[in-house]
């Protein structure tokens, strides 16, 4: 299986904030949010293997600043590393006020997918080789947020994550 570039699985999704999609204070709610994170990740993720994915977990969003009604959502997904089965998707969410003429940043977070063939199966996704420095940066660090996940979702000893097991626990 040959190897893919991360700019190749790069999306960029584009919304409206309509009024069904906010809150009582006129801004996005949190969960429409997510749900558009979740689509931009998994359209990024089946690029990179031409196969459907499932999600497998979201890791820590923190809304750094609202999107207000009428404010245009752009969100940029783009793998950072893939395992045997599992790919690692870096989001990054940015507002508009198309009015005002300006763009802030309003998140960001690390998604999980796995690919699955036709019986619903985990299946081998192509390995992912980073190009830029940041490329790299965020290759090389996905493994402890991978290993972190696991630990966390009980599904690895703390004495097994090889790139955690030094912080926590004293040799």
């Amino acid at each position: 299986m040959n190897a893919k570039k991360a700019a190749d699985s790069l999306i960029i999704m584009t919304e409206l904030v309509l009024p069904n999609d906010t809150n009582i204070f006129g801004n996005l709610m949190g969960g429409r949010l997510m749900y558009w994170m979740d689509i931009a990740a998994a359209l990024a993720g089946s690029k990179h293997c031409s196969a459907p994915v499932v999600t497998a977990s979201v890791d820590n969003i923190s809304f750094t600043n609202p999107i207000g009604l009428g404010n245009v959502v752009h969100i940029e997904a783009k793998l950072t590393r893939t395992f045997n089965t599992s790919m690692e998707i870096h989001l990054n969410v940015w507002g508009e006020d198309i009015i005002q003429q300006y763009r802030y940043k309003s998140n960001e977070a690390y998604y999980t997918f796995v690919s699955v063939d036709p019986n619903g199966r985990p299946r081998k996704v192509p390995p992912l080789e980073p190009e830029t420095e940041e490329e790299q940066n965020f290759y090389e660090s996905a493994l402890r947020r991978r290993q972190l996940r696991l630990i966390l979702g009980g599904k690895m000893k703390i004495e097994e994550a090889s790139e955690l097991k030094a912080l926590f626990l004293k040799e």
